[in-house]
């Protein structure tokens, strides 16, 4: 039997004492049966409570690697899980939570299951969620919904934080602000649909700690949604974008002050006093400042394209023959 891929863990953690040492107890045993090496990645995303004193403890003590990351302050989960992937030195990547509610006895079969199915992400499904219906499912479901819905990555649950990536797919997008919800549809602007899947894994309720997310959130993924819309489809082509508002916008303020000039010049009306008229005009002149904005993005983004050697097009693999030059 073949050795199996080299593997790393990345957990960010934030306040979550309590929960160190069992974690590491539970990828111990989780990990046992794992034919290739592994690393686990512990992020304190500026913990307030004693998690990282706990965790330096607890190093001594694992017998498998174990890598503690403590960031300057708290950036967020985003932040942190970026961190851990930058640190990363495994062919495949494991996200999941610190808070033990993603089980690590999943991680073996969700591996498997991501090199047998030839895939790129696989997402794991909280089929059966231990957690609070209005405070942490409905907000789930609404995001799920409007992510699906909106980027045409079809997976039942974004949410989830236990995810296996290859690092050479993952590694070629970078996690900004609360972006960690839309992995999924990021990781679809390097990689076909088809190589993004899904497996039900189990979740448990939380025995320690609290929750640092609530329905608060839905708010802030619809916020985030709109720029992941925009960056998948229009980054390398924003003047596509605001031109097309811009057009829209002039045409319709064109077709009112074309209403008004019949109106005035052949049926002999007075126009001056109309509220239709200043709409009409200011219409146009928003018009042009969409399409002048387009412009500029267009330049923007050319510029970013060559001075930072960045393509706009994701190369998946070579091939070649002995012939080859």
């Amino acid at each position: 039997m073949s050795e199996s891929p080299s593997l790393s863990l990345v957990v960010p953690l934030y306040n979550e004492r309590e929960n160190v040492q069992p974690l590491l107890d539970r990828v111990g045993e989780a990990m046992r049966s794992y034919q290739g090496s592994f690393e686990l990645i512990l992020v304190d995303d500026g913990s307030s409570d004693e998690t990282v004193s706990t965790a330096k403890a607890s190093l001594a003590d694992s017998d498998y690697p174990v890598k503690l990351v403590e960031l300057q302050r708290n950036f967020g989960q985003t932040a942190a899980m970026q961190a851990g992937i930058d640190e990363a030195q495994g062919e495949l990547i494991v996200t999941l939570d610190g808070d033990l509610q993603n089980d690590p006895m999943d991680i073996p079969n969700m591996v498997e299951a991501l090199i047998e199915r030839d895939l790129d992400l696989l997402v794991g499904w909280r089929e059966k969620r231990k957690d609070k219906l209005v405070m942490r499912k409905i907000p789930s479901w609404i995001a799920n919904w409007l992510i699906g819905k909106i980027t045409g990555v079809k997976i039942h649950d974004y949410g989830c934080s236990l995810k296996v990536y290859r690092a050479s797919i993952i590694k070629q997008v970078k996690l900004l602000g609360e972006m960690h919800r839309f992995i999924p549809a990021w990781v679809a602007a390097v990689a076909p649909a088809r190589r993004i899947g899904e497996m039900p894994v189990t979740h448990h309720a939380r025995l320690h700690g609290e929750s640092k997310y609530g329905i608060s959130r839905s708010i802030r993924v619809i916020l985030d949604l709109l720029s992941v819309l925009f960056f998948m489809k229009y980054r390398a082509r924003p003047g596509h974008f605001f031109g097309t508002i811009g057009l829209v916008v002039g045409g319709f303020g064109s077709l009112i002050l074309l209403y008004l000039g019949f109106d005035k010049f052949i049926l002999g009306n007075d126009i001056g006093g109309r509220p239709i008229l200043l709409i009409g005009a200011l219409l146009v002149i928003t018009s042009f400042q969409f399409i002048t904005t387009g412009i500029l993005a267009e330049m923007m983004s050319r510029t970013y394209y060559e001075s930072g050697n960045t393509s706009h097009y994701v190369v998946r693999d070579r091939h070649s023959n002995s012939a080859s030059l």
